[in-house]
């Protein structure tokens, strides 16, 4: 019998050993929450699709489907035989517009000694400005398509497309090495940031809802602080309720798109009640409860009255070197909870002012239910 109790009563020498944090419970206001069904969802203009500004045969991508990229990264090569012909153009051009300028410059020379007329010295250089205009107007065509005219030397009929935003590749729309016309879209890019959660709010909550209260995601095994950015103004059709969406606070977590999660709406804080720290809580007994440490000056004489009866039913054990009985220094208290937040919980059961173990409340736990089966054990 010995050699039984002896492991037992070093695991709870153990569990007595353990420093238990306690506070009091205090007032503290509160809002109500609602549990909302919610969604993971992209705005419309949260895609964008990379389009070709001219015909041509695609060479190569730079990307796969689900690779991330960053303004201005390569999507796509593109051999354009009208990119080609629009690069000779400006090349031939810009030889062009040299000889007329020459031919301007010569011939105000012989105007300035008085050997030519006005006439043929304007007659210069209105062909000389209209040819730098269709230089220009190229020019500004082969620059919004991200062509360098600066320093071109040679017809080229390379094409690049580049990404307009950071984001992840979503779909590759054209095959490779297929025909492509003018603004066709080669590949959607969907933005990193703007995933939002779609909650789904019943219609007796409509006037109590605000731009910027928290809502609190469960995704997977994390939770995630959002914030209400839109109500829509119409109900879903499907479920009668009210659309509220929400955007995450951490704009570096990657969210699945259309996946279905839990999430939690807080109202604005206005009521009071009596609150704890939600790592206080235990389910003990198919109960939620607190243990609270027993005062000394009235727990006491509560414990030597039990000492007393425990040393009535088992007298002499001690004479058989049976272990003393330790008594349980923590009270169980059944407690309702009635509301809770990020850290604090509001429930029904405890006092303000009381002090409660706020954390580590396992150990307790367990100090009494191996104390239980201690006294079972005999």
């Amino acid at each position: 019998m010995i050699r039984l109790l002896l492991p037992f009563t070093l695991l709870l020498t153990a569990l007595y050993s353990v420093e238990i944090p306690t506070e009091h419970a205090r007032i503290q206001k509160f809002g109500k929450t609602v549990a909302l069904n919610a969604q993971v969802v992209q705005l419309s203009n949260a895609k964008q699709n990379i389009m070709s500004m001219v015909g041509g045969h695609i060479e190569k991508y730079y990307v796969k489907p689900a690779q991330k990229v960053k303004k201005g990264d390569r999507i796509a090569l593109i051999e354009s035989i009208m990119l080609s012909q629009m690069t000779a153009e400006y090349i031939s051009l810009q030889e062009q517009y040299r000889a007329l300028n020459k031919n301007y410059e010569s011939t105000k020379k012989l105007y300035d000694r008085g050997m030519t007329s006005q006439q043929e010295l304007n007659n210069q250089s209105i062909k000389r400005d209209a040819m730098r205009s269709q230089i220009n107007a190229l020019r500004s065509q082969l620059n919004t398509m991200g062509i360098k005219t600066k320093g071109l030397k040679k017809a080229s009929s390379d094409y690049t497309l580049y990404a307009h935003s950071d984001g992840k590749v979503a779909e590759i729309l054209q095959p490779l090495h297929s025909v492509i016309n003018e603004e066709t879209p080669i590949v959607t890019i969907v933005k990193r940031s703007d995933s939002y959660i779609k909650s789904f709010l019943p219609l007796e909550y409509a006037s109590k809802v605000k731009v910027g209260q928290r809502v609190v995601v469960k995704y997977g095994k994390r939770e995630l602080m959002s914030h209400v950015t839109q109500i829509m103004p119409e109900v879903d059709q499907t479920t009668q309720r009210i659309v509220v969406l929400s955007s995450i606070d951490d704009k570096t977590v990657e969210l699945y798109i259309n996946a279905y999660v839990g999430a939690t709406l807080y109202f604005d804080a206005t009521e009071e009640f009596v609150a704890v720290k939600k790592s206080a809580l235990s389910f003990f007994n198919n109960e939620w409860v607190v243990f609270l440490p027993v005062e000394e000056e009235h727990g006491g004489k509560e414990r030597g009255k039990r000492k007393e009866k425990k040393d009535d039913d088992h007298a002499g054990h001690d004479e058989h070197g049976e272990h003393e009985e330790h008594e349980m220094p923590y009270e169980v208290r059944v407690v309702e909870i009635i509301v809770e937040d990020e850290e604090y919980a509001a429930v029904r059961g405890i006092e303000a002012g009381e002090a409660y173990v706020s954390d580590k409340s396992y150990y307790v736990k367990s100090m009494i239910l191996k104390s239980s089966l201690g006294e079972h054990g005999h």
